[in-house]
């Protein structure tokens, strides 16, 4: 059975919306003022542990043009891996190398695509896709990259009406002074009843 990691920069209130300076959020671009080499070493380090990536329709649009054109460590890594799209427009896929678009059913395509032969799979980004792996409890790892930044609303990745489940932290990882990488694995749904203290 393949892993399914979910990683995603996020803000101190729990938004994972424009980032990198995608349109339509007038905080858009909140990652810019910590943009540093240690940021692009923990995200190659990170690619270079799966095996390939998985996106929702939008956002493979906005990495696929952002990246095809490039070159260097990390777009030589992300042109050439296999890459899965789901979407529920998803027909043929932009031209980016190594791409495959998952047809159907979101569940029925992913469960069939983690119980396949290969290497862990990552989905950065992509809050729609992620909503839906999670209600369907198909992440077995979270990876979010904490940023001190507060921007007063916007998309997460947290579905609403979600259903208690629990998370172990497995590591804290400082990737800056003001950065912090919280690394997650896939718990028991929780047991119903009062918490049982801090």
């Amino acid at each position: 059975m393949r892993e399914l990691i979910v990683s995603e920069f996020i803000t101190i209130d729990g938004v994972v919306e424009a980032p990198g300076g995608e349109p339509g959020h007038r905080h858009s671009g909140w990652v810019f003022d910590y943009a540093a080499p240690p940021i692009e070493n923990y995200k190659l380090d990170e690619l270079n542990g799966v095996e390939a990536m998985l996106f929702g329709r939008s956002n493979y649009e906005q990495f696929a043009q952002a990246w095809t054109p490039r070159t260097g460590t990390i777009a030589d890594r992300l042109n050439t891996m296999p890459k899965y799209v789901v979407g529920t427009k998803v027909e043929q896929p932009p031209a980016w190398s190594n791409t495959t678009a998952l047809g159907g059913e979101l569940v029925s395509a992913v469960t069939t695509l983690k119980a396949g032969d290969g290497g862990p799979i990552l989905v950065h980004g992509s809050a729609t896709l992620v909503q839906g792996l999670l209600t369907a409890d198909l992440v077995d790892e979270l990876r979010l990259q904490l940023f001190p930044v507060v921007v007063g609303g916007g998309r997460s990745i947290f579905p609403t009406g979600f259903q208690k489940t629990t998370f172990a932290l497995t590591s804290v990882v400082r990737i800056l002074p003001e950065v912090i990488a919280l690394h997650y694995r896939r718990q028991a749904i929780a047991a119903a009843g009062p918490p049982q203290g801090h």
